[in-house]
């Protein structure tokens, strides 16, 4: 039987990490404000998996309940091959099961945000102070945009990091036409306790017990917005537990008196627009969904990273997490004893200690190819902070079957920093949140995306052979080249000097290459963009105000609303936006206490 109809002020449809951000925020602002999230997925507080940062991977690799998988459809461009994603689904979302890099945006990405798209007020110089407001950084910095006393904690690995020292000295020899910035890489972990830092962490579970005005239900998901005419009124949600098709007769409904928001992230909430009444005309009759509002934009312009993770031996001296992603739970025993007492050690790395962001030099320019012109002249070339490729060392073995016998690998990931293409996603059902989406990331689809990989993978592999503790490829993780080919990879090998010869590829290992690519070439999980924040004419969903275009009383405020893509990963974005969002509630509904900087 449904529960009875329950009133509150706000409801927030998801409980990712930009809800945490926003309904902490309010709560705390506000105590007589009566706020309801409602997450689809389990509690975070107190496990393993998402407190003890090394876990990450394998957590991750065994897609448990604390995420959703979404499956793509087949893609021609990569030989038929389904490259599918997978979300966050827990309080917090992707900001407790992701990979915890601190890693911000360009400040021209915020930039275009507001001068190509319109959206006043979420340029670099309205954002960054609320990234700063938002973060404990517990380094030493050499510039003011970072924050001293924020929820989330922000950290450097003290120890057990050879490997990315490797990375880094090679990168600075090697790569002597490309400059080093004044911000050192750092992680999403509080260097006191060894925990992630996530935002269900630091904005909900403090105020839970004392905020009596914050009401958090999990397993709760959200199957469409209640409207009265054109005003949201509320909420219609099932039971995530048990028979799924029984709950599905019988919703429960909440109330919102003042607003809902939709924080369900980059596939939930298109989703739970189209199921609402908004969206395409097509899309909506094709699902028999009564139209509210025609809005094309939704669930459309969806945006990722890809990338590929070759592996690398590595010599036995090698600081790597092959022991905890690859071993029993006898053998993580250690690391964990060392993590619980001292907050240190290996458990206390995500093995991501080293990365760099690079732009092409003129000749690596020629090398990628004419393919690249128009992209790179009109995006990147007057936005000289705009990296059109993210790199890195990862201390431990990345892929599908484990090494056998295990030894230690390290691997350096490539992934497209703003790729041209596309994708899409939809509903396939009008009232069943649990129908698979019709989901087509469209990877690979402009021919410039393929020739950047190809470029990456040829300048990622060169630094690993330089770094002194390279012992040779891992043959299965990297291209099938023509037998006899120079570029073979090869196993047991030696580093070479920073001046060693670079590798001559030919037109045949070229195309190696690409096919390697389109076979292994994946998502980064950090899917955007399908709500997006622009003109409604330009395909816009909402205004710089969250609103969404043609209701009332509805926001939408997660990963979903960026109008173009973020050159880094998308957590700290999220956090931007979290707390951009808080700040235009509380205007709005009249409520004091969240300011706009720290």
């Amino acid at each position: 039987m449904a529960e009875a109809t329950k009133s509150f002020d706000i409801i927030f449809a998801g409980g990712g990490a930009t809800a945490c951000i926003i309904a902490g925020r309010l709560a705390v602002a506000d105590p007589a404000l009566k706020i309801l999230v409602l997450e689809a997925g389990p509690h975070s507080k107190n496990k393993p998996d998402h407190e003890q940062p090394a876990r990450f991977y394998p957590a991750l690799a065994r897609c448990g309940e604390a995420f959703t998988p979404h499956v793509a459809k087949a893609n021609p461009k990569l030989d038929g091959r389904v490259a599918s994603t997978v979300t966050g689904r827990c309080l917090g979302g992707g900001s407790n099961v992701n990979f915890m890099a601190y890693c911000r945006a360009a400040a021209s990405d915020y930039d275009d945000w507001e001068t190509v798209y319109g959206n006043k007020g979420w340029g670099s110089k309205s954002l960054i102070p609320l990234l700063r407001k938002a973060e404990t950084y517990q380094g030493v910095s050499t510039n003011n945009t970072h924050g001293k006393a924020g929820p989330i904690k922000v950290s450097f690995a003290k120890a057990d990091h050879n490997l990315a020292n490797e990375w880094l000295g090679v990168t600075e020899s090697f790569d002597q036409d490309r400059g080093q910035i004044d911000d050192v890489n750092a992680l999403f972990i509080d260097g006191k306790t060894g925990k992630r830092s996530d935002t269900a962490s630091a904005y909900i579970y403090p105020i839970l017990d004392t905020h009596k005005n914050l009401d958090v239900q999990v397993r709760k998901r959200v199957v469409r917005v209640i409207f009265e005419g054109k005003r949201a009124v509320g909420v219609e949600y099932v039971d995530d537990e048990g028979d799924h098709a029984h709950a599905l007769q019988s919703p429960s409904v909440a109330h919102a008196s003042r607003l809902v928001v939709l924080c369900a992230g980059t596939f939930g909430s298109p989703a739970i627009l189209e199921r609402s009444g908004i969206g395409s005309t097509s899309i909506l009759s094709k699902n028999d969904v009564q139209q509210i509002v025609d809005l094309p934009g939704v669930g459309e312009h969806l945006m990722d990273h890809y990338g590929i993770m070759p592996n690398y031996f590595a010599a036995d001296y090698g600081d790597t997490l092959d022991d905890i992603w690859q071993g029993t739970e006898a053998e993580v025993k250690p690391f964990v004893d060392q993590w619980s007492q001292t907050g240190q050690g290996l458990l206390a790395h995500n093995g991501v200690d080293a990365g760099i962001r690079i732009r092409p030099t003129v000749d690596d320019l020629k090398k990628i190819g004419p393919s690249f012109s128009k992209r790179w002249n009109d995006y990147f070339a007057n936005a000289p902070d705009k990296p059109i490729m993210l790199m890195m060392v990862v201390a431990g073995y990345m892929g599908p079957t484990p090494v056998v016998p295990r030894q230690k690998v390290f691997n350096t990931g490539f992934i497209s920093a703003c790729p041209i293409s596309t994708g899409y996603t939809h509903i396939s059902s009008g009232l069943n949140p649990y129908a698979v989406l019709d989901y087509d990331p469209c990877y690979m689809h402009e021919e410039a995306d393929l020739h950047v990989m190809r470029w990456a993978y040829k300048h990622s592999r060169e630094i690993a052979r330089r770094m002194p503790a390279y012992r040779g490829e891992l043959v299965a993780s990297h291209p099938k080249f023509p037998e006899g080919s120079e570029a073979a990879a090869k196993a047991p090998n030696r580093p070479l000097p920073i001046d060693g010869p670079k590798i001559k590829y030919t037109e045949a290992d070229d195309k190696a290459i690409d096919e390697y690519v389109k076979q292994m070439v994946s998502s980064t999980f950090h899917s955007a963009g399908t709500c997006a924040m622009k003109p409604r004419i330009q395909g816009g969903v909402i205004d710089d105000r969250l609103n969404v275009y043609g209701v009332e009383g509805l926001k939408v405020a997660d990963m979903s609303i960026i109008p173009g893509n973020v050159t880094a990963n998308t957590f700290n974005t999220a956090m931007a936006i979290g707390e951009k969002a808080a700040v235009i509630i509380a205007q709005e509904l009249g409520i004091k206490g969240v300011p706009e900087s720290d």
